[in-house]
């Protein structure tokens, strides 16, 4: 039996960030850095975000899995099947002490190699309502760590969700003015910083293009907007500044301990990782859950939040740019009630996720 572990998953940056989260934290515990190998999709975001840290990945050619039959269905089913095959063999040969699977549909054909080989199956649910790949995975794992208490999934253990190292040591409060000069952004100016994602959200893009023109003759004002590589081309424009609201728009956030400690507020989606960092760090937001994810899943998770106090919850349908004006300038208006939406938020947030689902992952595991 070698040391080995395997973290299964990806297609966005919400599945590997943690997977990265909880790899680096298992060679904080004494595992080769070669020994934690990443198995994800040709075609997902681990493609470009795993190969700089260094870890082992083995990419399968696989598609998401649509939920009606279609040709692509077909196509999905057939990639399907080769993965497993080759997870298979790659399962066979390294014969890891356990493997973690993080969710989304790279996970699967993982996941069920492990099983068919005997292999102890941790399964990371970060949702509070989980995906299909993890209530699948749930079925044969030996443990399910969990972000929410209320998760369904069964022998589980509550970790919290995993974020960034670089996220971990960030103290929005004490890096603030680091971060802004970092990022260029104004001292003496309220920072919103929009993210819908790592793929974005064409919908916070148009409700930031609304607001940037409300608020045109604003120069108390930055507003530094993540559209998402798919939406870079539909964004407002830049702008320094000068007769307004000072406007910064990247595709892809490389740094986001320098974006989220330049902040004032947060407007964003509500994936897991991004309500879980949110908490973590204890940065009042207004989230607008994606109304289309799986089972409405990024409502629990905002409302999860929200009913502790740490954000504003604001569902798209019905939503204006007026309502979503009002509820930003109240917020930025109000350094009380900001400051009690961010300790509200940290009391709920965990910073040592990572460490704990790499801990279950060896405690599980087969000694090595």
């Amino acid at each position: 039996m070698s040391g080995a572990v395997v973290v299964a998953g990806g297609g966005t940056a919400g599945h590997v960030t943690p997977a990265l989260a909880v790899a680096e934290a298992l060679v904080t515990l004494g595992v080769a850095r070669g020994d934690v190998h990443l198995v994800g999709a040709r075609r997902g975001m681990e493609a470009t975000l795993v190969p700089p840290s260094g870890f082992p990945l083995t990419l399968l050619d696989l598609r998401n899995f649509p939920r009606r039959i279609t040709p692509v269905h077909l196509v999905s089913a057939a990639r399907l099947v080769g993965g497993l095959g080759r997870a298979f063999v790659l399962i066979g040969r390294l014969r890891p002490r356990a493997v973690l699977s993080v969710g989304g549909y790279a996970s699967v054909p993982t996941v069920a190699a492990a099983w068919l080989r005997r292999v102890p199956i941790v399964v990371l649910s970060y949702d509070a309502v989980p995906g299909l790949a993890s209530r699948l995975a749930a079925r044969v794992a030996t443990a399910c760590a969990v972000a929410f208490p209320s998760s369904p999934l069964p022998r589980q253990v509550l970790t919290g969700a995993p974020i960034a190292p670089a996220l971990v040591g960030c103290e929005p409060d004490r890096d603030r003015a680091a971060a802004r000069v970092a990022l260029e952004l104004p001292a003496d100016r309220s920072v919103v910083l929009v993210v819908g994602g790592s793929l974005g959200s064409g919908k916070l893009n148009e409700l930031t293009t609304d607001l940037l023109r409300r608020w045109s003759g604003r120069r108390d004002l930055a507003v530094r907007l993540v559209t998402g590589t798919r939406n870079a081309g539909a964004a407002p424009p830049t702008s320094d500044g000068a007769d307004g609201p000072l406007v910064q728009v990247v595709a892809y956030e490389d740094h986001m301990e320098h974006a989220y400690a330049a902040a004032d507020l947060v407007l964003a989606r509500a994936g897991a990782t991004t309500v879980a960092e949110l908490a973590a760090l204890g940065l009042p937001s207004v989230l607008v859950p994606w109304p289309l994810a799986a089972e409405d899943h990024q409502t629990a998770n905002a409302r999860w939040l929200a009913d502790a106090g740490g954000c504003t919850l604001l569902a798209e349908k019905g939503l204006t740019v007026d309502g979503l004006a009002a509820e930003i300038e109240r917020l930025l208006g109000d350094r009380e009630v900001r400051s009690a939406m961010a300790t509200a938020a940290r009391t709920v947030g965990r910073r040592d996720a990572a460490q704990k689902v790499a801990e279950l992952v060896l405690t599980v595991g087969r000694p090595s």
